[in-house]
């Protein structure tokens, strides 16, 4: 099985929750994992499976005026300057032969608010004719980050899972 990891990522929690699922994935299945200004522009021929995530601002998925006050939050360099994976999926052609589909996203844990950068993005590949697996959340104690405890640790998880399900034919839409 081949898979496709595209993040956004602004202070380096997103990626890092990116790698987590990668190296759960990476136990069966061939995975690259490619920031989401360098993601290819439509989905390569021999991938089975796309997980794609991102920080969730403002209740959705990042836009270009919320990423620029990600950026007036540090002094340090954004992982992701350019776009965002709201742009990257808009971009993406509409599919001719089935792949399925995952959304992440990282949100602040306290206090819980509405809105998931994942669940944008899963109607976007939706849309896009992914077929699609529940999309899933992972935490961070601020804006700016740190991780949640346990919070890589739980995508590998994720990752495994994923790989699991998808190799033995499993569960078709949710995969938990």
């Amino acid at each position: 099985m081949s898979v496709l990891v595209v993040f956004e990522s602004m202070y380096g929690n997103t990626e890092a929750i990116a790698r987590g699922i990668a190296a759960g994935l990476a136990d069966r299945a061939a995975v690259r994992i490619q920031e989401v200004g360098a993601a290819p522009a439509a989905i390569p021929d021999d991938v089975e499976l796309l997980v794609v995530g991102g920080p969730t601002h403002a209740f959705g998925m990042s836009r270009e005026s919320t990423r620029r006050d990600a950026a007036q939050r540090t002094s340090e360099a954004l992982v992701s300057p350019g776009i965002g994976v709201r742009e990257w999926l808009d971009a993406l052609p509409k599919l001719s032969r089935e792949v399925a589909a995952t959304a992440f996203d990282t949100r602040i844990a306290k206090p819980r608010v509405p809105g998931s950068a994942a669940r944008g993005a899963d109607r976007r590949l939706r849309a896009l004719g992914f077929r699609r697996i529940a999309p899933r959340s992972f935490y961070v104690g601020d804006t700016t980050g740190p991780l949640s405890e346990g919070e890589v640790e739980r995508a590998r998880q994720w990752g495994q899972r994923l790989a699991q399900e998808l190799t033995s034919g499993g569960p078709r839409q949710r995969i938990g």
